[in-house]
């Protein structure tokens, strides 16, 4: 058993032995957390590196046919930019609150099939319905998680599969019903688009917020909860990241010319992580750039529509593959170079005496007493009155044989 210090409180969880400290941060969590301001300089220069990208493909594309950037090529091109561009943001929010959302591609395939089979009600009775749907089911999956706290790919991978099961009730591709046409106001949208990546980019600069979204990211152990803040930010984001890829399916459906083929969807999630990550979102959560997202899927879109101008056919599964074997690395770039400026991560403090580091208590040694043991001491009477010392007390020899 311990015994007490002034200044200390060591009361122990007894599930973890880990002292308690309040619901938002351990002496665990404390201890490995960053502090400081990330280095946002890394974003940036990535994101030059984007931009340097882009400016090259849309060359090449420009000199192989000048006419896909041009009037209503130019347009269509626009919307797919939205298109994907919204299904990316839907990952990188998911990203961004350390829960990726990989429900998104099957979200976005099922939100297409729906359009065009409602398309012909109205854009707003076929896509509102949808929308309070995905809104639901991210809400229903990041309960599942938080309460439960699992990892957030493995509750949207389930949900993922519930969502194909409705996909696999059509056998058939559905021809898109209704008049809506994106194209029509395809420069709105791309404003529209290219706003709230940049804002939402800008805003996740901010020290502060870019520590609360990314709050559900774990610091020590992953399986421990990270508080009240931690779950809603968590929750939200999955319930965003699934109303923009409902969004997402709507516009390429919308988009598209040919009849929505049904599908898993999984490899529009697998395109979508991509290009997300290739924008320089960390895959662990929290970090990520402000015009990222807009180069990336802006890279992606003029590169396909390059390759479709020479004659050649990449999969999504391809594409998204490449694009996520980027993202590696360029996670792990922001990771190594875009950690805090004062120093990384805190060194755990050393245990206090009697205390191991999981929160045991070792006894205290009892005090040593004096060795050998001190022999008892005896009274000694006081001589009495015109009494000599005691030496003295028997006849004085030269008294009697001086005299």
């Amino acid at each position: 058993m311990g015994y007490d210090e002034p200044g200390w409180s060591t009361t122990a969880e007894p599930s973890s032995g880990v002292p308690a400290a309040g619901p938002e941060h351990t002496p665990d969590d404390r201890a490995v957390e960053e502090q400081g301001r990330d280095r946002i300089a890394v974003h940036a220069c990535w994101e030059l590196v984007l931009l340097v990208a882009l400016v090259v493909v849309t060359l090449l594309l420009w000199q192989r046919d000048a006419g896909a950037l041009r009037g209503a090529a130019l347009r269509a091109l626009a919307v797919d930019v939205v298109a994907y561009g919204l299904l990316a943001l839907a990952a990188g929010l998911s990203l961004r609150t350390a829960a990726v959302n990989l429900a998104v591609g099957p979200v976005a395939v099922a939100a297409a099939l729906h359009f065009a089979e409602q398309g012909d009600r109205g854009v707003a009775a076929a896509a509102v319905p949808a929308l309070a749907v995905a809104a639901l089911g991210g809400l229903a999956v990041g309960l599942a998680m938080v309460v439960f706290q699992v990892p957030g790919w493995a509750a949207t991978l389930a949900g993922a599969a519930g969502v194909i099961v409705y996909i696999e009730r059509r056998a058939t591709p559905v021809l898109v019903q209704g008049e809506y046409d994106p194209r029509r106001s395809a420069w709105y949208l791309l404003a529209g688009f290219a706003a709230a990546a940049v804002l939402g980019g800008l805003f996740g600069a901010v020290r502060s917020i870019r520590r609360l979204i990314g709050r559900f990211r774990p610091v020590a152990d992953p399986a421990r909860r990270r508080g009240v803040a931690a779950a809603v930010i968590a929750v939200g984001g999955l319930v965003g990241s699934t109303v923009l890829a409902t969004l997402a399916g709507i516009l390429i459906a919308a988009n598209g010319a040919e009849p929505v083929a049904p599908g898993t969807g999984l490899d529009w999630t697998v395109l979508a992580v991509g290009i997300a990550a290739l924008a320089g979102t960390s895959l662990y959560g929290r970090r990520g750039g402000v015009f990222g997202t807009l180069l990336a899927v802006g890279l992606t879109v003029v590169f396909l529509a390059w390759a479709d101008a020479r004659g050649w056919t990449f999969s999504r599964w391809a594409v998204g593959g490449v694009a996520l074997g980027l993202g590696l690395l360029v996670t792990r770039l922001i990771e190594s170079a875009g950690r805090p400026a004062t120093g990384g991560v805190a060194e755990p403090a050393p245990p206090r005496d009697g205390a191991l580091s999981g929160g045991w208590s070792l006894p205290q040694p009892a005090p040593v007493e004096n060795w050998p043991p001190a022999m008892p001491t005896q009274a000694v009477e006081p001589p009495a009155q015109w009494e000599g010392p005691r030496w003295e007390s028997g006849p004085n020899r030269w008294d009697s044989t001086d005299r």
